[in-house]
């Protein structure tokens, strides 16, 4: 793929929002100014799924979208976990390039600005940042590592951050993607499922923030021993598709943006 350099990207923002009532207001307004100020932006929206939250992270939200036309939100009427949650926003965009973020805070956009220049000069159809200092308690980091490390060893690659959230994705590729986690596992299938179809990513050094507020939804040895199996799940998946027992997946249509609030 080619893209004329210079030439404005336009860019849809997906991302999941579970109680995050304490900072979404100050998030969304941070992406809303990125994208309304940066000259490498050209049409943007901002899409958000909100998991089912318990506090006033939907009324805020909808109050937000009377400021900002552009936003677009979808509604869980309860909560059905952060891999639904992000499927549900990714499929809900409509741009050229969708960039996969957290609704807490801890991937400032302003990361973009190390990959907006690639993707003008066309370099791939999927980037992924590597972030230079997590900036999670060490038992996350230690978690992380350990996933990504056997992630790496069972896919044949070599990836520094092979479960970092923050993805800037082809929308065609992105919104074909035959997402099946229901929890916090997504980023680390979607790095997989972009393999699986035959793409490299090219990783690009990002700065993490601190957490800023709201729930990840699932308590930590829980989230550990799920996120072995899934894992497993995908290691033993490639392994399949390596040996021409399961079909390489194909891109599909692009899902209908059906049910947006």
């Amino acid at each position: 793929m080619s893209v004329a350099v210079d030439m404005p990207v336009n860019i849809s923002v997906a991302a999941p929002a579970y109680n995050e009532a304490d900072t979404i207001a100050a998030v969304v307004g941070e992406w809303q100014d990125y994208l309304e100020n940066t000259p490498a932006v050209g049409d943007w929206e901002i899409v958000v799924c909100d998991d089912g939250s318990g506090d006033a992270t939907g009324e805020i939200l909808a109050g937000l979208r009377a400021r900002c036309p552009r936003l677009v939100v979808v509604t869980f009427e309860r909560n059905r976990g952060a891999g639904a949650a992000i499927a549900a926003a990714i499929a809900h965009t409509r741009l050229d390039w969708v960039v996969l973020l957290d609704s807490d805070g801890q991937f400032p956009i302003a990361n973009l600005d190390r990959v907006l220049p690639r993707v003008q000069a066309g370099e791939a159809l999927a980037f992924s940042g590597a972030r230079i200092r997590k900036a999670d308690g060490v038992a996350y980091r230690w978690g992380s590592a350990a996933s990504g490390a056997v992630s790496n060893l069972l896919h044949r690659t070599r990836y520094r951050d092979f479960n970092s959230i923050f993805k800037v994705v082809h929308g065609p590729l992105f919104r074909s993607l035959p997402l099946e986690s229901a929890g916090m596992n997504c980023s680390t299938e979607i790095t997989a499922r972009v393999a699986e179809m035959g793409h490299e990513w090219v990783e690009v050094p990002i700065e993490h923030r601190e957490r800023g507020g709201g729930s990840r939804g699932w308590r930590y040895w829980r989230g550990a021993r799920d996120r072995a199996l899934f894992v497993a799940y995908l290691g033993y998946r490639h392994w399949l598709l390596r040996r021409g027992v399961l079909r390489r997946p194909a891109a599909r249509e692009e899902i209908s943006r059906e049910g947006v609030r």
